[in-house]
């Protein structure tokens, strides 16, 4: 199963819902995604995948500076787990691939 393509993502963070765009692209070197916001575009870090497991890293800056780790499932064209920043407490994640 690949993660390739795009994804509309919603987080559930405690100060609301953020609706971003990920792309997920398999190259020679690996995984690679951007996440897109309001027309900022941040790259993925330590994008990775074993079987439907899907793990990322990405740094923001808004609303508020912060480093963020992803852990989510993916199911054929759903995806669903969390993000965490931190000491913060979980934000809730889930996607649909695009058609």
């Amino acid at each position: 199963m690949t993660i390739a393509g795009d994804w509309d993502v919603t987080i559930k963070t405690p100060i609301g819902s953020l609706a971003v765009q990920y792309s997920f692209s398999d190259t020679a070197t690996g995984l690679t995604g951007t996440a897109t916001l309001k027309g900022d575009v941040v790259e993925l870090q330590d994008v990775s995948q074993s079987g439907n497991r899907l793990t990322w890293r990405q740094k923001v800056t808004k609303p508020m500076r912060l480093n963020l780790e992803f852990d989510v499932m993916v199911v054929g064209d759903e995806m669903s787990g969390h993000s965490r920043a931190g000491r913060l407490p979980r934000s809730a994640v889930t996607g649909t691939r695009r058609g």
